[in-house]
């Protein structure tokens, strides 16, 4: 319930007035842990400008059951013909920051093409699931107006069906490589089947590198990651730490050849627990893009960490705790 969100709705009240359908849907977990959440006021007010908007999973007694698997995807879908996805919420702090983190980055991609029509069957997947109401996502299908063609693969992580998918997608793009690996990831908290592939690429000899945010929203992310990313430097891998804000981006890039860019966490919560969606993408064009954007990142906005700098980047109390917590985490 913000200023970026309420000129969403805005637009959105436009275009139903026009006769278009508008459906919109938000992890209800997600939204409540917000800052400015939308409440029962609001959701009323939007679904009187014609808006269908539906929360997943509610938070009901009890509550213990509802929140272990949320929809953490990114998804929006525009006649059959456009979609977007990637990292980016909506919210105010994604235009303008926060001040205990700095500026916001994030990576989100927009496409055309057959791809599209994945997206739109996920949502209507996903709406049916919510509402009971089955739509039919061929009926939305739009022509084909994509120029330049590229082979993508999408990963929908779902629980229990399909809750392996995103992390085996991730160690088998990572076993193939060859020369190089190059992630961007807000919370590398690595789960043990990414971190073993990545063990294995240094052994290989790949050269492996990964951006994370100096600054981050979670509190205990820093000193937990510190410790894996110490394991993984100590191995032979670059660990760059984005001084610039907080880096938001889900993004891997594999040989200068294929990349992706999607939801997906490397955590435990996104690729154990929670709906995910990522869009592998083989395509030596588009790797080069996002290689671009890392590269001046890295250049510009990076510090290396180093053995001699990792004491002072952490205290010993930081150290201790994030010691512990991975103990923790390990054994969990």
């Amino acid at each position: 319930n913000d200023s970026i969100a309420n000129s969403l709705f805005e637009l959105l009240a436009q275009k139903a007035a026009e006769g278009v359908e508008v459906r919109a849907m938000f992890d209800a977990f997600g939204n409540s842990s917000n800052n400015q959440p939308l409440k029962k006021k609001h959701l009323e007010q939007i679904q009187s400008k014609g808006i269908e908007i539906v929360k997943f999973a509610p938070i009901r007694f009890p509550w213990i059951n509802h929140v272990w698997s949320r929809d953490h995807r990114k998804i929006v879908v525009i006649d059959g013909v456009t979609g977007y996805t990637g990292g980016m919420n909506i919210a105010d702090y994604y235009l303008h920051g926060k001040p205990e983190v700095g500026d916001w980055l994030d990576m989100h991609i927009r496409m055309h093409g057959p791809c599209v029509a994945e997206y739109e069957r996920l949502f209507a997947e996903m709406w049916h699931k919510v509402t009971g109401e089955r739509m039919n996502a061929a009926d939305y299908a739009g022509p084909d107006r994509s120029t330049d063609k590229i082979l993508m693969g999408v990963v929908a992580r779902k629980p229990g069906r399909e809750s392996g998918l995103m992390r085996k997608a991730y160690a088998e793009a990572i076993d193939a490589a060859r020369h190089n690996v190059r992630i961007v990831n807000a919370y590398p908290l690595l789960t043990r089947t990414v971190r073993r592939a990545l063990y294995r690429a240094l052994k290989r000899g790949v050269k492996v590198e990964i951006m994370l945010s100096a600054n981050n929203d979670q509190q205990l992310t820093p000193d937990i990651t510190a410790i894996q990313m110490k394991k993984l430097m100590d191995r032979g891998a670059d660990i760059f730490y984005f001084e610039g804000g907080f880096h938001h981006a889900k993004v891997m890039m594999v040989d200068d050849m294929y990349c992706t860019v999607g939801s997906a966490n490397l955590d435990a919560r996104s690729l154990m627990f929670d709906y995910e969606i990522n869009a592998f993408m083989f395509d030596k064009g588009v790797t080069d893009r996002l290689y671009d954007v890392y590269a001046f990142d890295k250049r510009s906005r990076c510090t290396l960490l180093t053995p001699e700098n990792f004491k002072q980047r952490f205290t010993l109390r930081q150290r201790v705790r994030g010691r512990t917590l991975w103990f923790l985490k390990a054994v969990l």
